[in-house]
């Protein structure tokens, strides 16, 4: 795999990193515009469009590139409005698992059923990581959180087998552990011409 250099693709004049350390999120942010210049994707025709929390920063203010910032749980649904409105524009959802699928999981589902042509990138580090550590729709069974302290009583959602029962185009999953297959999946995603999905595992160790 050649190494893209990516600073290409960055915001100029920002601090290196706004993650904690130990955040997978630059991860998915480097396999993100690796494949982005890949695929000679045009920035100048390119919308990112995030949600709320700690993964909504990934694009935005990252990326030099246009870029909506939304209401927490309603990227797809935004972004589903921006290619509507231009579907000439490569639209690419990047946000966590709380906002893409507790908070926003109808506009998640109704996107890929509808095959709207968007690429989803869910970080998911399956909590609601900036707000305190609370249970996700995606936190394993038993894990202990700050809203469940004897453990989750809950089963997660599968978010790939969920997207692909609704009707995505093409579905994967990849940790940031795995940066070359994770970028491969992400430009797959891209080049699909249909809803796309990528979960990328993304450690909080905060």
């Amino acid at each position: 795999m050649i190494l893209h250099d990516i600073r290409q693709y960055l915001r100029p004049g920002l601090p290196q990193t706004t993650f904690c350390a130990g955040c997978g999120h630059g991860l998915i942010m480097a396999s993100m515009l690796r494949a982005v210049d890949s695929l000679g994707i045009d920035m100048q025709r390119t919308v990112f469009v995030s949600g709320i929390g700690c993964a909504a920063w990934i694009p935005s203010p990252h990326v030099d590139a246009d870029t909506l910032h939304t209401l927490h749980g309603r990227a797809v649904a935004y972004a589903t409005g921006v290619k509507v409105a231009n579907p000439d524009l490569t639209v690419i959802v990047v946000s966590g698992d709380g906002d893409l699928s507790s908070i926003g999981g109808n506009h998640l589902i109704h996107a890929a059923r509808r095959g709207v042509d968007l690429t989803v990138l869910c970080a998911n580090n399956q909590i609601y990581g900036m707000t305190g550590g609370q249970t996700a729709c995606t936190t394993p069974e038993g894990a202990f959180t700050s809203t469940s302290p004897a453990g989750n009583p809950y089963r997660p959602f599968d978010l790939v087998e969920l997207v692909r029962a609704a009707g995505s185009a093409y579905a994967a999953r990849w940790p940031v552990t795995r940066p070359v297959e994770m970028t491969r999946a992400i430009k797959r995603a891209l080049a699909t011409p249909a809803f796309s999905f990528v979960d990328c595992i993304s450690p909080c160790p905060t």
